[in-house]
């Protein structure tokens, strides 16, 4: 694990980078888009912006996230920094689960599935060993549960 990778993961949990994260997400998105989605969490973290359709404007929306293989498919969570609200992106899946992830400058169209029950609590310990800041997100966010879904390729 690279030294800058290592301390982002030390910096997560805290309220420092719950306060600064959101302020560097506009960054994260300029330059995502200049990398054509290979460069996404400025590298910090294993990551893939994902591009879904606003439920109002029916807009395209893309949000740099943590983005965790699995098997064929994908794992993101919508922790929104432990901020009370649900991310924007979790509302517009949840009102249209279909949605592009691109990882290492390939898109890949995608259906998003809410997971629950065991399926859920698999999947959430998986994050939080790759993102320790997952728990302390979870309790700042005033007890609304991180949606957690498994996005499966189209």
């Amino acid at each position: 694990m690279s030294l800058f990778r290592a301390t982002a993961r030390r910096l997560g949990p805290t309220r420092f980078l719950s306060r600064v994260g959101p302020l560097l997400v506009p960054l994260d998105r300029i330059v995502s888009r200049l990398t054509r989605g290979r460069v996404v969490a400025l590298g910090l973290i294993p990551s893939g912006l994902l591009s879904t359709r606003g439920r109002r404007t029916g807009q395209r929306r893309d949000n740099p996230l943590l983005c965790l293989p699995d098997g064929d498919g994908y794992v993101v969570i919508g922790s929104n920094w432990g901020r009370p609200a649900q991310p924007a992106w979790v509302l517009n899946l949840l009102a249209d689960s279909s949605a592009t992830l691109t990882l290492g400058g390939s898109a890949v169209p995608v259906k998003a599935r809410l997971l629950s029950g065991d399926e859920r609590a698999a999947q959430w310990a998986r994050l939080v060993a790759v993102w320790p800041g997952y728990a302390a997100y979870q309790k700042r966010a005033g007890g609304r549960q991180l949606h957690i879904f498994r996005l499966d390729r189209v």
